[in-house]
């Protein structure tokens, strides 16, 4: 799995929203700015701004290609639960597709207000609702569920993004905005796009999922597609808020 051009395919999905909040959380005035959990860096490349960019991801291999991506950032190798940086120093704090993924996402929301100044923003771009995933024709539910179970064993929260408003206000965030992202069906995805998430969802169903089972599956995707009946729909949440 070539998680560079997941990264890049994920940051695609929110890069009109990114532009619209970062406007409005003061991008072109700050300081400084944090991603915490930046991966490979496919968010941090685009930050073409005279910003400090900071960037934090416990995956040291993922690092390494993030300095390639983003020479600009300054990375950092460190857990999202007890972040190494001083108390509100960051105007600018955010995260993309990564709560789901910590153990205790409220900890890492508490951390993240804790580095950001009083008045700063802190933005939760986007995080998904895989149990209420939407599979048609019905033949394909199936993939949903597998998918959300496969999440669970990885130690993700699969359903997290349901509670997203819930968690900024138990860390005591003041709520600027928040929304789903778009299904976009005027624009389905090519045939590169739909090979890439296989080749994702594949890696997360192995050891769950028969190979083969996996291949019909493939298959009836596909034929849906080319028919013009497919609809695959996972409720991606964001949210912005002002650290007090």
């Amino acid at each position: 799995m070539e998680w560079h051009k997941r990264f890049v395919q994920q940051a695609a999905w929110t890069g009109e929203l990114r532009g619209y909040l970062f406007q409005r959380a003061g991008l072109p005035a700050a300081r400084r700015v944090l991603e915490v959990g930046c991966g490979t860096g496919a968010i941090l490349a685009d930050l073409e701004t005279g910003v400090a960019v900071h960037g934090l991801d416990r995956d040291a291999l993922r690092l390494v290609e993030a300095r390639r991506h983003a020479p600009q950032a300054r990375l950092t190798c460190a857990d999202a639960l007890r972040l190494p940086y001083a108390a509100g120093i960051f105007d600018i704090t955010f995260c993309h597709f990564l709560l789901l993924w910590v153990g205790d996402p409220l900890q890492a929301l508490r951390e993240m207000k804790r580095v950001t100044r009083p008045g700063g923003s802190l933005l939760a771009l986007a995080e998904p609702d895989y149990d209420a995933r939407v599979d048609k024709p019905d033949e394909l539910a199936a993939l949903g569920r597998w998918q959300a179970e496969s999440l669970r064993r990885q130690g993700a929260d699969p359903g997290l993004g349901s509670r997203l408003a819930e968690l900024f206000s138990q860390a005591g965030l003041r709520p600027v905005e928040t929304g789903c992202l778009k299904s976009d069906e005027e624009h389905p995805p090519g045939p590169a796009e739909r090979e890439l998430e296989w080749d994702v969802l594949s890696a997360d169903l192995r050891g769950l999922v028969p190979p083969e089972e996996i291949q019909r599956f493939k298959r009836l995707d596909e034929t849906a597609w080319q028919r013009g009946e497919r609809v695959l729909y996972v409720p991606t949440y964001w949210m912005m808020g002002t650290c007090t």
